[in-house]
Protein backbone atom coordinates (compact mmCIF):
# COMPACT_ATOMS: atom_id res chain seq x y z
CA UNK A 1 0.00 0.00 0.00
CA UNK A 2 1.12 3.59 -0.85
CA UNK A 3 0.41 6.06 1.56
CA UNK A 4 -0.15 9.52 0.67
CA UNK A 5 0.88 13.04 2.06
CA UNK A 6 -2.44 13.10 3.87
CA UNK A 7 -1.26 9.90 5.85
CA UNK A 8 1.72 11.02 7.35
CA UNK A 9 -0.45 12.78 9.59
CA UNK A 10 -2.11 9.54 10.96
CA UNK A 11 -0.21 5.98 11.80
CA UNK A 12 -0.84 4.03 8.70
CA UNK A 13 -3.80 2.09 8.54
CA UNK A 14 -5.73 -1.28 7.20
CA UNK A 15 -8.54 -1.87 6.34
CA UNK A 16 -10.63 -4.79 8.41
CA UNK A 17 -9.67 -7.67 6.30
CA UNK A 18 -6.26 -6.45 6.11
CA UNK A 19 -6.01 -6.64 9.65
CA UNK A 20 -7.36 -9.76 9.21
CA UNK A 21 -4.43 -11.19 7.10
CA UNK A 22 -2.23 -9.87 9.39
CA UNK A 23 -4.13 -11.74 12.71
CA UNK A 24 -2.89 -15.12 10.50
CA UNK A 25 0.82 -14.09 10.15
CA UNK A 26 0.79 -13.07 13.72
CA UNK A 27 -0.69 -16.34 14.54
CA UNK A 28 1.76 -18.10 12.75
CA UNK A 29 4.57 -15.84 15.07
CA UNK A 30 2.40 -17.21 18.15
CA UNK A 31 2.51 -20.31 18.08
CA UNK A 32 6.18 -20.42 16.76
CA UNK A 33 6.50 -18.52 20.49
CA UNK A 34 5.12 -21.11 22.10
CA UNK A 35 6.85 -23.67 20.67
CA UNK A 36 10.35 -22.74 21.52
CA UNK A 37 9.23 -21.59 25.21
CA UNK A 38 8.65 -25.17 25.04
CA UNK A 39 11.87 -26.40 24.16
CA UNK A 40 13.37 -24.02 25.99
CA UNK A 41 14.92 -26.24 28.38
CA UNK A 42 18.22 -26.50 30.40
CA UNK A 43 21.03 -28.29 27.80
CA UNK A 44 18.90 -26.48 24.75
CA UNK A 45 21.13 -24.67 22.67
CA UNK A 46 19.67 -21.16 21.44
CA UNK A 47 20.46 -22.61 17.82
CA UNK A 48 17.75 -25.29 18.22
CA UNK A 49 15.25 -22.99 19.12
CA UNK A 50 15.70 -20.98 16.12
CA UNK A 51 15.24 -24.37 14.30
CA UNK A 52 12.10 -25.09 16.36
CA UNK A 53 10.40 -21.53 15.49
CA UNK A 54 11.35 -21.82 11.64
CA UNK A 55 9.69 -24.78 11.60
CA UNK A 56 6.75 -24.01 12.73
CA UNK A 57 6.66 -20.90 10.92
CA UNK A 58 7.31 -22.49 7.15
CA UNK A 59 4.82 -25.49 8.07
CA UNK A 60 2.11 -23.04 8.70
CA UNK A 61 3.36 -21.92 4.68
CA UNK A 62 4.93 -18.50 5.97
CA UNK A 63 8.29 -17.44 5.52
CA UNK A 64 10.76 -15.89 8.81
CA UNK A 65 10.79 -12.46 8.37
CA UNK A 66 13.95 -11.85 10.07
CA UNK A 67 16.24 -14.29 8.49
CA UNK A 68 18.24 -12.77 5.84
CA UNK A 69 16.52 -9.28 7.06
CA UNK A 70 19.46 -7.16 6.85
CA UNK A 71 21.75 -10.19 6.99
CA UNK A 72 20.41 -11.19 10.02
CA UNK A 73 21.40 -15.81 10.15
CA UNK A 74 18.32 -16.63 11.82
CA UNK A 75 14.90 -16.78 11.86
CA UNK A 76 14.58 -15.71 15.94
CA UNK A 77 16.33 -13.09 17.83
CA UNK A 78 17.04 -15.24 21.22
CA UNK A 79 18.40 -12.33 23.89
CA UNK A 80 19.44 -14.38 27.40
CA UNK A 81 20.21 -12.73 30.13
CA UNK A 82 22.49 -8.93 29.81
CA UNK A 83 21.17 -9.47 26.18
CA UNK A 84 18.52 -6.66 25.16
CA UNK A 85 17.56 -7.48 21.69
CA UNK A 86 18.88 -8.75 18.40
CA UNK A 87 20.93 -11.68 19.63
CA UNK A 88 21.96 -14.67 17.51
CA UNK A 89 21.36 -18.11 17.89
CA UNK A 90 24.02 -19.82 18.21
CA UNK A 91 24.90 -23.87 19.02
CA UNK A 92 27.46 -23.10 21.35
CA UNK A 93 24.94 -20.90 23.50
CA UNK A 94 23.30 -23.76 25.98
CA UNK A 95 20.50 -22.63 28.16
CA UNK A 96 21.00 -23.07 31.71
CA UNK A 97 18.39 -23.22 34.90
CA UNK A 98 17.78 -19.40 35.68
CA UNK A 99 18.61 -18.04 32.49
CA UNK A 100 15.75 -14.88 31.45
CA UNK A 101 15.05 -15.91 27.84
CA UNK A 102 13.90 -12.86 25.41
CA UNK A 103 12.77 -14.48 21.97
CA UNK A 104 11.84 -12.28 18.69
CA UNK A 105 10.21 -13.57 16.00
CA UNK A 106 8.49 -12.80 13.01
CA UNK A 107 6.91 -14.31 10.05
CA UNK A 108 5.83 -13.31 7.09
CA UNK A 109 2.26 -15.11 5.34
CA UNK A 110 0.58 -13.79 1.92
CA UNK A 111 2.61 -10.53 2.29
CA UNK A 112 1.93 -9.15 5.42
CA UNK A 113 4.30 -9.31 8.56
CA UNK A 114 3.53 -10.42 12.02
CA UNK A 115 6.27 -9.35 14.72
CA UNK A 116 6.16 -10.04 18.44
CA UNK A 117 8.62 -10.82 21.47
CA UNK A 118 8.38 -12.81 24.60
CA UNK A 119 10.51 -13.09 27.87
CA UNK A 120 10.87 -16.10 30.18
CA UNK A 121 12.45 -18.00 32.72
CA UNK A 122 14.32 -21.21 32.21
CA UNK A 123 13.32 -23.27 35.51
CA UNK A 124 12.86 -21.44 38.16
CA UNK A 125 14.28 -17.91 37.75
CA UNK A 126 14.98 -15.67 41.00
CA UNK A 127 12.27 -13.16 42.46
CA UNK A 128 14.07 -9.75 40.87
CA UNK A 129 14.03 -11.20 37.23
CA UNK A 130 10.58 -12.12 37.26
CA UNK A 131 9.24 -8.72 38.20
CA UNK A 132 11.52 -7.22 35.79
CA UNK A 133 9.32 -9.14 32.68
CA UNK A 134 6.63 -9.28 34.35
CA UNK A 135 7.19 -5.11 34.46
CA UNK A 136 7.60 -5.21 31.12
CA UNK A 137 4.75 -7.24 29.91
CA UNK A 138 2.61 -4.69 31.83
CA UNK A 139 4.40 -2.02 30.13
CA UNK A 140 3.46 -3.44 26.99
CA UNK A 141 0.02 -3.67 28.60
CA UNK A 142 -0.10 0.10 28.99
CA UNK A 143 0.99 0.93 25.57
CA UNK A 144 -1.70 -1.28 24.11
CA UNK A 145 -4.29 -0.08 26.08
CA UNK A 146 -3.66 3.33 24.72
CA UNK A 147 -4.19 2.04 20.92
CA UNK A 148 -7.38 3.87 20.78
CA UNK A 149 -9.14 6.41 17.51
CA UNK A 150 -8.16 9.94 18.39
CA UNK A 151 -4.72 9.55 20.37
CA UNK A 152 -1.44 10.65 19.27
CA UNK A 153 1.92 8.59 18.63
CA UNK A 154 3.04 9.67 21.56
CA UNK A 155 0.08 9.05 23.88
CA UNK A 156 1.09 5.42 23.45
CA UNK A 157 4.58 6.29 24.70
CA UNK A 158 3.67 7.84 27.33
CA UNK A 159 1.22 5.23 28.35
CA UNK A 160 4.35 2.54 27.86
CA UNK A 161 6.45 4.84 30.29
CA UNK A 162 3.49 5.24 33.22
CA UNK A 163 3.36 1.25 33.21
CA UNK A 164 6.69 1.09 33.86
CA UNK A 165 6.85 3.91 36.69
CA UNK A 166 3.49 2.01 38.07
CA UNK A 167 5.66 -1.30 38.03
CA UNK A 168 8.45 -0.11 39.92
CA UNK A 169 5.89 1.76 42.37
CA UNK A 170 4.01 -2.00 42.63
CA UNK A 171 7.98 -3.84 42.87
CA UNK A 172 9.68 -1.07 45.26
CA UNK A 173 12.38 -0.83 42.33
CA UNK A 174 13.63 1.33 39.38
CA UNK A 175 14.15 -0.19 35.98
CA UNK A 176 15.94 1.10 33.21
CA UNK A 177 13.82 1.68 29.84
CA UNK A 178 16.70 0.81 27.13
CA UNK A 179 17.93 4.11 25.54
CA UNK A 180 17.66 4.37 21.58
CA UNK A 181 15.22 1.17 20.62
CA UNK A 182 11.82 0.78 20.46
CA UNK A 183 8.56 0.00 18.14
CA UNK A 184 7.67 0.48 14.72
CA UNK A 185 4.39 0.38 12.53
CA UNK A 186 4.52 -2.68 10.02
CA UNK A 187 2.73 -4.35 7.66
CA UNK A 188 3.96 -5.21 4.11
CA UNK A 189 7.52 -4.41 5.66
CA UNK A 190 8.65 -5.64 9.14
CA UNK A 191 9.99 -2.06 9.86
CA UNK A 192 7.87 1.22 9.10
CA UNK A 193 7.18 4.40 10.40
CA UNK A 194 6.71 6.13 12.76
CA UNK A 195 9.52 4.87 15.37
CA UNK A 196 7.92 4.44 18.31
CA UNK A 197 9.77 5.27 21.86
CA UNK A 198 8.95 4.05 24.66
CA UNK A 199 8.76 7.03 26.91
CA UNK A 200 7.82 10.35 26.22
CA UNK A 201 5.79 13.39 26.89
CA UNK A 202 1.95 12.42 25.51
CA UNK A 203 -0.25 14.37 22.68
CA UNK A 204 2.83 14.27 19.77
CA UNK A 205 3.12 12.84 16.77
CA UNK A 206 0.95 11.64 14.05
CA UNK A 207 -2.86 10.87 14.89
CA UNK A 208 -3.89 6.99 15.52
CA UNK A 209 -6.78 6.10 13.82
CA UNK A 210 -9.12 2.86 13.05
CA UNK A 211 -7.00 0.37 11.18
CA UNK A 212 -3.33 2.26 12.83
CA UNK A 213 -1.03 -0.84 12.96
CA UNK A 214 1.98 -1.04 15.99
CA UNK A 215 4.21 -3.06 16.99
CA UNK A 216 4.56 -2.41 20.21
CA UNK A 217 8.02 -3.26 22.23
CA UNK A 218 9.36 -2.06 25.87
CA UNK A 219 13.00 -3.41 26.67
CA UNK A 220 13.44 -2.78 30.78
CA UNK A 221 16.91 -3.30 32.44
CA UNK A 222 17.93 -4.03 36.00
CA UNK A 223 19.88 -1.26 35.98
CA UNK A 224 21.50 0.68 32.67
CA UNK A 225 19.25 2.77 30.51
CA UNK A 226 22.54 2.26 28.29
CA UNK A 227 23.34 -0.38 26.02
CA UNK A 228 26.28 -1.79 23.73
CA UNK A 229 26.59 -3.37 20.59
CA UNK A 230 28.89 -7.00 20.51
CA UNK A 231 31.44 -7.51 17.37
CA UNK A 232 29.06 -9.43 15.88
CA UNK A 233 27.07 -6.09 14.72
CA UNK A 234 23.72 -7.50 15.92
CA UNK A 235 23.64 -8.58 19.87
CA UNK A 236 22.62 -5.70 22.16
CA UNK A 237 23.77 -5.86 25.62
CA UNK A 238 23.35 -3.56 28.42
CA UNK A 239 26.43 -1.43 29.66
CA UNK A 240 26.67 -2.23 33.37
CA UNK A 241 25.94 -6.56 32.72
CA UNK A 242 22.43 -5.89 34.09
CA UNK A 243 19.21 -8.58 32.87
CA UNK A 244 17.04 -7.30 30.46
CA UNK A 245 13.84 -8.33 29.43
CA UNK A 246 11.68 -7.52 25.90
CA UNK A 247 7.92 -8.05 25.28
CA UNK A 248 6.12 -7.11 22.15
CA UNK A 249 2.86 -7.35 20.19
CA UNK A 250 1.73 -6.16 17.07
CA UNK A 251 -1.46 -4.18 18.03
CA UNK A 252 -4.45 -2.44 15.87
CA UNK A 253 -6.58 -0.04 16.59
CA UNK A 254 -10.10 -0.90 15.55
CA UNK A 255 -13.38 0.75 16.88
CA UNK A 256 -13.80 -1.70 19.79
CA UNK A 257 -10.77 -1.21 21.52
CA UNK A 258 -7.41 -2.36 20.83
CA UNK A 259 -6.85 -5.47 18.87
CA UNK A 260 -3.60 -7.53 19.43
CA UNK A 261 -2.55 -9.48 16.09
CA UNK A 262 0.11 -11.48 17.21
CA UNK A 263 -2.00 -13.89 19.96
CA UNK A 264 -0.91 -17.05 21.28
CA UNK A 265 -2.20 -20.00 21.81
CA UNK A 266 -3.37 -20.89 25.71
Amino acid sequence: MVFGLKQKKVVPFRTAGELDAMAAAGAVVGRALVAVRAAAQPGVSTLELDRVAEQVIRDAGAVPSFKGYHGFPASICASVNDRVVHGIPSKDEVLAPGDLVSIDCGAILDGWHGDSAWTFGVGEIIEADRLLSEATKQSMEAGIAAMLPGNRLTDVSHAIEVGTRAAEREHGRAYGIVDGYGGHGIGRQMHMDPFLANEGAPGKGPKLVVGSVLAIEPMLTLGTTQTRVLDDDWTVVTEDGSRAAHWEHTVAVTEDGPRILTLRPE
